[in-house]
């Protein structure tokens, strides 16, 4: 049983825990995720890691509300208990003084990218950060951002806060600008990742991308998170979660992430009808 220490909303979709899980914390890395089971008859979801404290013991995920398990882990309250929680899973981040980086999150994507623009910025490097969002409250973790930024750029598609854009076009901007930066990290929606990779394939910069969006069972049982990459089938949750983007099959991993739309709006319905959610 893991205990939820501290909930905190960050927008009407996005919700914060901080969950008591001494072992994983012990073990976490940048780039790892887990998985949880709220009960017994609940549904195995995998969450991507935002933070961890290996003293306290403890382990931060940022989740979005897009289903029935999400919703339902949304309604759960400080000091209610989570029947089970795995990990830390994945292949962590790879971390080396590369020189200068840009790390890029969007939407919830920017709760991931945390623990690895902290990493880079301890091993040595420049951190140049963009994280972007549709609009202004869905933007959340300036100053811990800022905190291990050197530069922090924020965006919104409708120009709410920070800067009118969507984060390819200040990346452009720095990428044309500045022929020192040697590595871009991006975490995001897949169709953001995929129009990062192609601003710099241009510049011919290295590029990560994770692909936890897709996961599913995350064990490599299910399948549900195959994905092209340079031509080979990899499971972005034993082989990943991470893979060089200008690899990737992302219209492939785009077709692949709508396969059970359907499903997953029908049990969301029978849970709001069930619980009176309108």
């Amino acid at each position: 049983m893991f205990k939820i220490l501290k909930k905190k909303e960050l927008s009407d979709v996005v919700t914060l825990f901080e969950i008591d899980a001494k072992d994983i914390a012990r073990k976490v890395q940048p780039g790892n995720f887990f998985v949880l089971k709220i009960h017994e008859q609940g549904e195995r979801i995998p969450l991507t890691i935002a933070d961890f404290d290996r003293e306290k013991g403890t382990l931060t995920t940022v989740f979005q509300k897009v289903g029935k398990t999400t919703y339902h882990l949304g309604t759960l309250n400080e000091g209610v208990f989570i029947m089970d929680i795995i990990g830390p899973l994945g292949i962590p981040s790879h971390i080396e003084n590369y020189g200068k980086v840009v790390c890029i999150g969007g939407g919830v994507g920017i709760a991931p990218v945390y623990p690895i623009a902290r990493a880079l910025k301890e091993a040595g490097n420049i951190i140049i950060s963009i994280i972007g969002a549709r609009t202004k409250n869905l933007i959340f973790w300036k100053e811990k951002m800022r905190n291990v930024s050197d530069e922090l750029i924020v965006t919104t598609d409708d120009g709410s806060y920070g800067r009118k854009a969507v984060v390819t076009i200040p990346l452009d901007e720095l990428l044309r600008e500045d022929k020192d930066i040697k590595l871009v990290i991006a975490i995001g929606p897949a169709i953001m990742m995929k129009f990062v990779c192609r601003t710099t394939a241009k510049y011919n910069v290295k590029t990560i991308v994770s692909l936890n969006s897709i996961m599913v069972d995350a064990t490599g049982m299910c399948g549900a998170c195959r994905v092209e990459v340079g031509g080979e089938t990899k499971f972005a949750c034993v082989d990943g979660p991470e893979f060089d983007g200008h690899k990737v099959d992302f219209d492939q991993l785009m077709k692949r992430q709508q396969m059970y739309l359907d499903e997953e709006k029908i049990a969301l319905e029978r849970y709001r009808e069930k619980y009176g959610i309108k």
